[in-house]
């Protein structure tokens, strides 16, 4: 369980997806940060992430994982599709 709640976890996701960004920018990609539910980190990949074969491993091997090494190895990052972002409000 993730000892934190989502408000407290919002300033600190919000550092370590800067660490992220520019990574993700080296290839034409991006990232919005949605919002946080019971430690689920929802985001949207935007650019050339955007539909990518490789962005299931950018999202669980690169968000997902350097969350979990800034912040708490229980994080998990879900990515919304551009026009879903109703499915965040579940």
């Amino acid at each position: 369980m993730i000892p934190f709640s989502d408000e407290e976890l919002l300033p600190v996701v919000e550092k370590s997806l800067e660490k992220i960004k520019p990574m993700l920018a080296l290839d034409g990609g991006g990232l919005t940060l949605l919002g946080i539910k019971g430690g689920r980190v929802f985001v949207q990949l935007q650019g050339a992430c955007q539909g990518c074969a490789s962005s299931g491993q950018t999202l669980k091997y690169g968000i997902e994982r350097q969350l979990r090494i800034d912040i708490h190895p229980e994080l998990e990052v879900v990515n919304i599709l551009p026009g879903s972002e109703d499915q965040f409000d579940q």
